[in-house]
């Protein structure tokens, strides 16, 4: 009877414990700009955002901008390589490449019946990866596909997928994603393709690498461990706020007014 109380006592308070987990958050500044979508902040630490389809990029000395009137709304923006930023138009199936810069360095067509020898292309999803490569999700063939500028072709991966996606994330060796029933996947540059976990509803969502990721859910921003199973309430100043990112231990808090950074050291 008394090791099985210490065995109740023990379980009530990793539970207890378990739950109330919080990471203090220090802030680091707050700067003031309105905008309709934040984006991110590139390894340099430059800030990219989106207005009215203008991509904009604040250095600490400039702001720069790009816009493609003829290819319309900006679907997504990937700044993984500050070097080679990949702007998706996906009314018009097409990514635009640009530099440093923001000059036009290349463009990618995929209507283009001769990159997929001949098959039709409805890109619904883009990401950069290594090796002169880019991912692609193509929805006529429901299949995750890797496309080289060097040989203007594509190379699928993997199996058919089943179910669209509700969210995805990539970076230079893995395209992740949630299904339609909150199902974590991944896969990698070799076709490897794994259930991560269900996951929890949330408002936001970050991959930080195949184990670890950051979710907002009702204005409150939570780190989980999936091989632990900890989850942790990150403590900031905001009580509402549009979207988080997080970048080399920064997390960014995206209000009404502007951005404010936080220093944070995960578990």
């Amino acid at each position: 009877m008394k090791n099985l109380f210490f065995l109740l006592l023990l379980c009530w308070n990793t539970l207890f414990f378990g739950q109330n987990q919080k990471i203090v958050a220090t802030k680091i500044d707050s700067i003031e700009f309105v905008t309709q979508n934040f984006i991110g902040i590139d390894s340099y630490g430059n800030y990219f955002y989106e207005n009215e389809n203008v991509l904009y990029k604040k250095t600490p000395t400039l702001t720069i901008q790009y816009q493609n009137v003829s290819l319309g709304k900006i679907k997504k923006v990937d700044i993984i390589n500050p070097l080679k930023v990949v702007v998706f138009y996906e009314n018009f199936n097409t990514a635009i490449l640009l530099d440093n810069q923001l000059n036009e360095i290349q463009k990618v067509d995929f209507s283009n019946p001769e990159i997929a020898d001949g098959k039709s292309i409805l890109a619904t999803a883009l990401g950069l990866s290594g090796q002169n490569k880019m991912w692609l999700f193509n929805a006529n063939e429901q299949q995750i596909g890797l496309y080289d500028f060097g040989t203007q072709k594509i190379k699928y991966l993997g199996i058919p997928l089943q179910q669209n996606f509700t969210y995805y994330q990539t970076d230079f060796n893995t395209f992740q994603w949630i299904n339609s029933q909150n199902n974590w996947f991944s896969c990698s540059i070799f076709g490897e393709i794994s259930f991560k976990e269900k996951i929890d509803s949330f408002d936001h969502i970050q991959f930080l690498d195949s184990t670890n990721l950051l979710y907002s859910k009702e204005n409150s921003v939570f780190f989980k461990n999936r091989n632990t199973n900890q989850l942790y309430k990150i403590e900031i100043v905001e009580k509402s706020f549009k979207k988080f990112y997080y970048n080399e231990q920064i997390l960014t808090i995206f209000t009404n007014k502007g951005i404010t950074n936080y220093k944070i050291t995960l578990p």
